[in-house]
């Protein structure tokens, strides 16, 4: 006969094994409140426009006329014989080209340098990282006068070694890598707090390993801490493409009286969406330029995380 303790162990299992199911229930009810939100914001900032835009780039829609014909995939087939688009399309694949492996290559070095340095490391830091946080139309403003032809002091630096000035910003073959060195020094300060972060996640275990072991610095990079930043350099250069083949900021605000010039030289996709429908209102076909600019962009990004993730065993 079971006595009234037996009893009292044989439920004592029921009330334990209810409470983790009624707490998991809680947990996943909050957790999905809270995703709600941020779901709302790009349900409604993100994902309803680009349906629009999608939308739009079937009609030739222009807020100046009174109807707007459905034209199917015309606008699409207007592109091919666009030589503006084409000529943005080519300076925006340049601007990546140039600016993604400088602020990489430079971003990691100078990361690595600041990891050997133990006094004021707080405000190297901080001056690296002060580009980024300055607004970029003041910093923009700031480059057209420093590489101003008749008042610039990089000019005036240049006439001082006796050597000829240069045109910069209003010479078609040097515009575009003067405006992407702009980018790249104002993006520089992110990419250095990047890799510092990941430096510092690598376990120092393995280093000292190396040094017993006789590995030379050369070597300790290229076995330890190349492998163990790939997560790192993966997120750098799928962000850093991105922001490049939308950069308009710059590009507006270092020539605003010529935007894309000279001879649109520094003209970027995003720029000519802007010039066709807010300069020319014709929405219709800007709206096509921007969903092929969001399919170049989903499938570099789908290659980048394809291509350039490993897995590596230090």
């Amino acid at each position: 006969m079971a006595t009234t303790s037996d009893l009292r162990g044989r439920r004592a299992p029921a009330r334990s094994s209810s409470r983790p199911s009624s707490l998991r229930r809680h947990q996943i009810r909050t957790a999905y409140t809270f995703l709600l939100v941020p779901l709302l914001f790009f349900l409604v900032v993100r994902f309803i426009p680009t349906l629009t835009a999608l939308r739009l780039s079937l009609f030739d829609w222009n807020i100046l006329k009174e109807q707007q014909p459905f034209v199917g995939v015309e606008n699409y087939r207007a592109l091919l014989g666009d030589e503006k688009f084409g000529q943005a399309l080519k300076n925006t694949a340049l601007y990546t080209l140039i600016g993604v492996p400088a602020q990489l290559a430079l971003g990691l070095g100078i990361a690595l340098l600041l990891g050997r340095i133990r006094a004021l490391q707080g405000l190297y830091r901080a001056l690296y990282f002060a580009p980024y946080v300055t607004p970029i139309v003041a910093a923009a403003w700031v480059w057209q006068w420093v590489f101003s032809p008749q008042f610039g002091p990089v000019n005036t630096f240049l006439m001082w070694l006796h050597l000829p000035p240069q045109a910069f910003l209003t010479s078609p073959g040097q515009a575009l890598p003067t405006t992407a060195a702009l980018v790249v020094w104002q993006n520089l300060g992110f990419q250095v707090v990047l890799f510092l972060a990941g430096l510092a996640a690598i376990p120092r275990v393995y280093y000292e390993a190396a040094e017993i072991d006789g590995a030379s610095p050369t070597q300790a990079f290229w076995k330890i801490t190349w492998p163990l930043l790939n997560p790192t350099l993966v997120f750098s250069v799928v962000t850093g493409t991105i922001a490049y083949l939308q950069l308009f900021t710059q590009v507006v605000n270092l020539n605003f009286t010529d935007q894309g010039g000279p001879l649109g030289s520094t003209m970027t996709v995003a720029l000519y969406i802007y010039q066709l429908a807010f300069g020319r209102y014709q929405m219709g076909y800007a709206s096509a330029i921007t969903v092929v600019l969001f399919v170049i962009i989903l499938l570099i990004t789908l290659l980048q995380l394809r291509f350039l993730t490993r897995r590596y065993d230090v």
